[in-house]
């Protein structure tokens, strides 16, 4: 679709002013950004400095201590209002999501639900995750001990490609409301939506210097925005995120990081067919297969495994691949030339070393420079990059188990630990099989949006899929420094009063500890 039929928020103009709000201190080299359905430039962005990086913090700094005097139910009333404007703006939103990103409008759709969501829940929750909370003292009615969070500063956020809408505000949002600043790299691929979230943040009240974007290269934007932040919030490779922690870890910055996931999902002997063939579908190929908790790795019962895997076959060949700014397509393109160099070059891999392609396995550049077919493959085996490699694309290895054992040991058979999914009828089965998988998140009966959407509940990622945890009070904490104030309100914890013996006092400590050990109210 010409980019000449987009709504006026994503054509070319829109763009430029978005590109020309990005501050820096003089002309820089500019970045080209690219439309993965067509392959044509869009626009370009300004390829910030660390100096600019730098000085984007210190605004922002200097712009944090009076947000965070803010009252948090104001903090919390901008948010609010900007859940409404993210609703309200959602086809603007959808259309430069898609224009950057090159998924499918209902991928896309699905960003906008998430960003809601997340503003909503912190928005009424902020409150009470910052209420000052008493905690046991070292002496009941002596010692009153109360614990208080902090803002701690500037936090920068640095987000990937694939969910631009998402990654680029749902961890700012507790931060803000927190009463942090926050500065956001979002990849150089997709920008434009970071700025247009920017906007509407602002839009809602929250100062200019509250929340900024800078645009960039992640080698010297990204890298001055770890090195110059009070906590850094990264999402996107394993490779990249150590390095992110090993510069964070230098400077004792805090951080958290989601990162790379070979997910698995398994399928007991009870599980409905129908009902996991539909998770599949969703688990494996939503954005192309371009979403870190996407399944690439298929367990399947070796009693239902033939019907499974036909049924799996049949609903992939069904799938509408292309591209269109409207409702309709199923699956998007890849995001560029890189990505897709990837997918096949594991697709090849894996056919020259005895796999078998039961439907894709091809790029389609008939329909687009990077689009890729949804792909099943079986006979994969541990020498393939594909069996060990996170593809990050629309392919899934099915392969069958005969125990409940060798699934979990199949699942479990992984250097990530991300997000997993487990299908059976028997809620208790799947809930003691969902313990046993070393993934940070795990799905019953469903792909990975249980888990995700409930935002109450931390998600993040075991062994090399990240440290830290997104969502849930977890989310929220980790952007506060915590503080204990005691109050000693008669004598001292540990030294003997005024005219007391020394070993009078021990005698009597000692009668009260062991008192005290029999207490349940002070234990």
């Amino acid at each position: 679709m010409a980019l000449s039929k987009l709504p006026a928020r994503a054509d070319s103009a829109a763009l430029s002013r978005l590109a020309s709000s990005v501050p820096t201190d003089e002309t820089r080299e500019e970045i080209p950004v690219e439309a993965p359905y067509s392959g044509i430039n869009i626009q370009t962005i300004p390829a910030s400095t660390s100096a600019d990086v730098s000085a984007a913090v210190e605004r922002a700094r200097e712009a944090q201590p009076a947000w965070a005097d803010r009252p948090v139910s104001e903090r919390a009333e901008a948010v609010l209002r900007f859940h409404d404007l993210v609703l309200d703006e959602r086809r603007e939103l959808l259309d430069v999501a898609q224009l950057e990103s090159g998924k499918a409008r209902i991928d896309a759709f699905e960003e906008i639900l998430d960003v809601a969501t997340t503003a909503r829940h912190y928005a009424h929750r902020a409150d009470e995750y910052l209420e000052p909370e008493r905690r046991k003292g070292a002496f009941p009615v002596l010692t009153d001990t109360r614990v208080y969070r902090h803002p701690v500063g500037v936090v920068g956020v640095i987000s990937p490609w694939n969910y631009p809408l998402t990654l680029s505000v749902t961890d700012a949002l507790p931060a803000l409301l927190a009463g942090n600043a926050v500065v956001v790299k979002p990849a150089e691929e997709t920008p434009f939506s970071a700025l247009l979230l920017r906007d509407l943040l602002r839009e809602a009240g929250v100062p200019n210097d509250s929340f900024q974007v800078v645009t960039g290269r992640g080698s010297e934007a990204g890298a001055a925005l770890v090195e110059e932040s009070d906590f850094v919030c990264f999402t996107g490779g394993t490779e990249t995120g150590r390095k992110v922690a090993e510069q964070a870890g230098a400077n004792l910055t805090d951080c958290s990081l989601e990162l790379g996931g070979k997910n698995p999902m398994v399928v007991l002997p009870d599980a409905d067919i129908g009902k996991a063939v539909s998770g599949a579908i969703q688990g494996c190929f939503t954005n192309a297969g371009q979403l870190c908790i996407a399944f690439e790795r298929l367990y399947v019962h070796e009693s239902i495994y033939d019907e499974f895997l036909d049924r799996l076959v049949r609903r992939t060949r069904g799938l509408d691949l292309s591209p269109g700014y409207d409702f309709g397509p199923d699956v998007g393109s890849l995001i560029g030339s890189d990505q897709l160099e990837t997918v096949e070059s594991h697709v090849e891999d894996a056919l020259s070393k005895g796999a078998d392609v039961l439907t894709g396995g091809r790029a389609r550049p008939d329909l687009g420079p990077y689009f890729f077919e949804p792909t099943v493959l079986t006979g994969v085996s541990d020498e393939m990059e594909l069996a060990r490699e996170e593809t990050f694309g629309p392919v899934v290895a099915v392969e069958s188990f005969d125990s409940v054992a060798d699934a979990i040991e199949l699942a479990n058979d992984s250097e990530y630990g991300l997000n997993a999914s487990v299908w059976t009828e028997d809620g208790d089965r799947g809930r003691k099989v969902a313990r046993q998988i070393e993934c940070g998140t795990v799905n019953i009966n469903d792909a990975y949006a249980a888990a995700w959407a409930s935002v109450d509940a931390p998600m993040g990622g075991m062994k090399d899929s990240g440290l830290g945890r997104r969502h849930g009070r977890e989310g929220f904490e980790k952007y506060t420094e915590a503080q204990t104030v005691a109050e000693q309100r008669a004598g001292s914890v540990t030294a003997p009063p005024e005219g007391v013996p020394d070993g009078w006092y021990a005698k009597a400590m000692l009668v009260s500890l062991r008192a005290m050990k029999r207490l349940p109210g002070v234990r």
